[in-house]
């Protein structure tokens, strides 16, 4: 019973050895090495007449060229210009952000200041009037600042909205280019 014990072990071991030691089953599917210059894109290509992807990567460049060429922007530059737009628009309304503070302070000293002279002129009181005008200015001072802190900034969101568009326009008419021009060469293209 030890003996069969030990066989129906040591069988099992052998399997388990063959197994392990068997050459690995080859997958048919590759992955591939990168990502290809159409799908930093997001556009995908097909090689409909089995073309390899040596040769796909040929004719994306060719065809990279002459979109560039015929349409007269450079997809990597246009969202390089959009993306600085949009910093740029933040830039601004951190300004007017900045711009703005402070501006209570201000109203303040010259609302007080007037109304001085009106508390003087008025009552013979200048402080309560200095009082009640340094009041009535920081309010209004905030009020004008805040609003001009908010035009500033729609103005500046607006300009990078239509940044926004120019650029996706141009590059949808760059994709539309580039996939004639892959389709010229039989490949199928969506994007």
């Amino acid at each position: 019973m030890k003996r069969m014990k030990r066989t129906s072990i040591l069988s099992a071991l052998i399997a388990l050895a063959a197994v392990s030691l068997a050459p690995a089953q080859t997958s048919t599917v590759s992955e591939p090495a990168g990502k290809t210059l159409a799908a930093t894109m997001s556009v995908f290509v097909f090689p409909a007449q089995g073309q390899t992807p040596e040769q796909q990567s040929k004719d994306e460049v060719e065809c990279y060229n002459w979109a560039v060429g015929n349409v007269g922007s450079d997809p990597f530059e246009l969202s390089k210009t959009s993306e600085q737009a949009q910093q740029q628009a933040e830039k601004e309304k951190q300004q007017a952000k900045q711009a703005t503070q402070g501006a209570g302070a201000s109203g303040a000293v010259k609302g007080a200041a007037a109304g001085a002279l009106i508390g003087e002129i008025a009552s013979d009181d200048p402080g309560k009037g200095a009082a009640y005008g340094a009041a009535a200015g920081l309010i209004a001072s905030r009020r004008r600042a805040k609003r001009s802190q908010q035009q500033a900034s729609a103005q500046a969101d607006q300009k990078a909205a239509q940044t926004q568009k120019a650029t996706a326009a141009q590059i949808e008419g760059f994709k539309k280019a580039f996939s004639v021009c892959l389709e010229a060469k039989s490949y199928m293209v969506k994007y």
